[in-house]
C-alpha cells in the first residue's frame, strides 16, 4: 500500500510517500480501507517534532479517517466486509477504570492515530473495533474525515468542560481553524446568546459571519479583550482558546465575573503568565481540555448525519499533495478542515 511516512522530525521534506505492506489486522481489531483521511495540526507537530515530547518514529500520521471495512481480525464479529465506517482518532492501550467509564481521554493508555501508532494518512490503516463507527450514508466519506479530532476537541471544551450554558456568551480564538468552526457550531448547538471570534483576515471574517459568528474582533490590536468586553455586554462569559502564549492574558482579561477559559493548545508558544490577583478576584476558571470520550464522538457523528453540525471541508487534495497540504495548515491559508485522498480518481 501507498502511505505516508515520517522517519524524522523536520521540515515538509520529511513526509515520504512510500510502499509499505498492508497490515494485518490483530485479535479485536478491523483493518479499513482508508478513502479519506483528515489533515490537523497535530499532524505538523508530528512531523516538525515537539520538545519534550518523544514520538515514536516511523510514523504513519493521520488521526482522523473514513472508509471501508476491508477485513476483519480474530475474535471481530462485525460491521460486515465493505461496510462505510469512520475511524475514532483516539483509543486506550488500557482497560481501567477511566476507559471502562467511556473516559478514554484521561487514561494513562490513551493515544491517538498518528501520534502513537500508525495512522490514516495511507491506503488502508488497522484500528481496534471500539473505534470503528458506522457510517451513515448521509456523510460523504471527505466530511467524515473532516471532523472527528476537531468537533470531539470543541464539544469537550465547550459542552464538558466550560459548561456553556444558553444566553452565555462565548467569543472563540482563530475563527478560521477547525476546533473554532466546530466550537461556533456547537456554541449556537447550546444556544450561546453572543458568539465572537478573532482573526486578523478580513476574509476568514466574512466567511465567519456567515458561519454564526455575531461579531469578529482583529486580535492584533492591542485593545482587542476590552472589545470584546464591550461587545458581549460587559464581558465573556467563556473563551475558547488554543492559541496559547499569544491570546491567554487577553483571554482572562475579556472575561466576566465567574467567566471561563478553555485552553487546548499552544500554538504560539506554551509559556503564558497568569494574573492571579485577576484571577481570584473575579471568581475567573483557567481549564485545560485535551480531546475526549468516545461516546462523544457517537453524538458528534449523530449530530453531523442529522445536520445539526456541519463540518467545514476547505479543500480535498490526493495523498501525494500531503506537503502542500501541511504548508497551506501552517500558513493559516484553510478555512475548516482540508482532507486527503489515497487514490486521485
Amino acid at each position: 500500500m501507498r502511505a505516508v511516512v515520517i522517519r524524522e522530525h523536520g521540515g515538509l521534506d520529511k513526509l515520504l510517500l512510500e510502499e509499505r505492506p498492508v497490515p494485518v489486522p490483530g485479535p479485536g481489531e478491523i483493518r479499513v480501507r482508508v478513502r479519506a483521511a483528515g489533515l490537523n495540526h497535530l499532524d505538523t507537530w508530528v512531523r516538525r517534532g515537539v520538545p519534550g515530547h518523544t514520538f515514536p518514529l516511523p510514523m504513519v500520521p493521520g488521526c482522523d479517517g473514513a472508509g471501508v471495512v476491508d477485513a476483519l481480525g480474530p475474535g471481530v464479529d462485525g460491521p460486515s466486509v465493505g461496510e462505510r465506517v469512520l475511524v475514532a482518532p483516539g483509543y486506550s492501550s488500557l482497560h481501567d477504570r477511566e476507559t471502562a467509564s467511556g473516559l478514554h481521554q484521561l487514561s494513562p493508555g490513551y493515544g491517538i492515530f498518528g501520534e502513537m501508532r500508525d495512522g490514516t494518512d495511507a491506503e488502508y490503516v488497522v484500528a481496534p473495533e471500539e473505534n470503528v463507527l458506522p457510517l451513515p450514508e448521509s456523510v460523504p466519506f471527505d466530511v467524515a474525515a473532516a471532523f472527528p479530532l476537531v468537533y470531539l476537541t470543541a464539544w469537550t471544551m465547550v459542552v464538558r468542560r466550560a459548561h456553556l450554558q444558553p444566553g452565555e456568551s462565548i467569543l472563540v480564538h482563530a475563527a478560521g481553524s477547525g476546533v473554532s468552526t466546530a466550537a461556533v457550531q456547537i456554541a449556537r448547538l447550546c444556544g450561546a446568546g453572543r458568539v465572537l471570534a478573532t482573526t486578523s483576515s478580513p476574509e476568514k471574517a466574512a466567511r465567519a459571519r456567515s458561519h454564526g459568528v455575531d461579531e469578529v474582533i482583529d486580535y492584533s490590536e492591542e485593545d482587542w479583550p476590552r472589545q470584546a468586553r464591550r461587545l458581549a455586554g460587559g464581558g465573556v462569559d467563556v473563551v475558547i482558546d488554543h492559541v496559547g502564549q499569544a491570546t491567554l492574558d487577553g483571554s482572562l482579561r475579556c472575561l466576566a465575573r465567574g467567566g471561563r477559559v478553555v485552553t487546548c493548545g499552544a500554538t504560539t508558544g506554551p509559556k503564558a503568565s497568569v494574573n492571579l490577583n485577576l484571577l481570584f478576584f473575579k471568581s475567573l476558571s483557567l481549564l485545560g481540555s485535551t480531546m475526549g470520550s468516545l461516546g462523544d464522538v457517537h453524538r458528534c457523528l449523530a449530530l453531523v448525519a442529522s445536520g445539526a453540525l456541519n463540518p467545514i471541508v476547505a479543500d480535498v487534495l490526493p495523498l501525494a499533495e500531503v506537503a502542500e497540504a501541511h504548508r497551506r495548515l501552517e500558513a493559516r491559508e484553510v478555512y475548516g478542515n482540508l482532507v486527503l485522498v489515497p487514490d486521485e480518481e
